[in-house]
């Protein structure tokens, strides 16, 4: 392989310890003063407040449990006792998994245990940030399961919620998956609108200005997007550590990858559904994008029962 990176530099996995808790905590923040206050509006409350729980006594314990209504890929669980804590730190939450494992159907996989008042109010929210995760884990395994016994990684995209795309890009690696580039920042990603920017110096090839991207920064992988066999010759002449196959045929796909012979590493992305999965996993690619793990997943069941 002619690329100055390894494999793994250029579809990592996010560990949940990468994570800034400040990051976590405005979320969860803004989120309880959206249920509680009504963040978002011209006037919200300015002291968050749950009509309906006013009736539970302050000082009354309660005891939930965490049940999965059907299977799914698990994501989330750390998320769980810094939401409780914002509530009332004398909340608790007992669990024997971890993010990623799986849940079979009508399994408990936690226990939440104190105020009751509290534990009702939190009750939406921690569901929601669960469901939400463990959907996106969910979907992302079932891409994954389908390269089992590849050589080639499934990898996310930028088509994530806006300031949810750590999040997700971790539920994306709880199902299996690896993340590309996290944003703009880390990896010189030239794609068709750029490159028709940059042709409009007729100065320069495009093998010079890749020279002085690649001169300026020198830890950054290059990866240039390519849709049509024609522009191979011109884009392997600019060095790239990644070429990117954008609406390849099978056919097509075959060809690059011949054509390519190594100089660089191979990534296939747009239209990359279950149906096709099988068949570019034993292309020879070393990557498979799609943002649909993320974006056109669908919430799990997830219910909190009273014991």
């Amino acid at each position: 392989m002619a690329s100055r990176f390894i494999k793994d530099a250029l579809s990592q996995r996010l560990t949940w310890s990468a994570i800034d808790l400040d990051y976590l905590q405005s979320i969860i923040t803004q989120a309880k003063l959206e249920d509680m206050a009504g963040l978002g509006l011209k006037n919200p409350l300015s002291h968050p407040l749950d009509v309906t729980s006013e009736i539970i006594p302050k000082t009354g314990n309660g005891k939930a449990a965490l049940i999965a209504r059907k299977s799914f890929t698990l994501c989330g669980l750390h998320l769980v006792p810094l939401i409780l804590t914002q509530y009332n730190p004398s909340l608790s939450f007992e669990t024997s998994y971890q993010d990623g494992d799986t849940v079979n159907k009508n399994t408990s996989f936690g226990i939440l245990n104190g105020p009751a008042k509290s534990l009702l109010q939190a009750e939406r929210i921690l569901l929601n940030f669960l469901q939400y995760l463990s959907g996106i884990a969910t979907t992302t395994k079932s891409y994954s399961d389908c390269l089992n016994h590849s050589e080639t990684r499934l990898l996310d995209t930028r088509k994530t919620t806006p300031l949810y795309r750590i999040l997700e890009k971790y539920a994306f690696v709880c199902g299996g998956g690896y993340n590309h580039r996290y944003g703009l920042y880390d990896r010189i990603m030239i794609k068709d609108n750029h490159i028709a920017v940059l042709e409009t110096n007729t100065d320069q090839s495009l093998a010079e200005q890749m020279d002085q991207l690649r001169a300026r920064f020198t830890k950054l992988p290059i990866q240039i997007e390519v849709d049509s066999l024609d522009q191979l010759n011109k884009v392997l002449d600019a060095q790239p550590d990644c070429i990117l196959l954008d609406n390849f045929s099978i056919e097509a796909t075959k060809e690059a990858i011949r054509i390519i012979d190594d100089q660089a590493y191979t990534e296939a992305s747009g239209g990359i559904t279950l149906n096709n999965l099988a068949d570019l996993k034993n292309l020879g690619l070393d990557f498979i994008s799609t943002g649909a793990p993320i974006h056109q997943s669908q919430w799990v069941d997830i219910g909190l029962d009273w014991l």
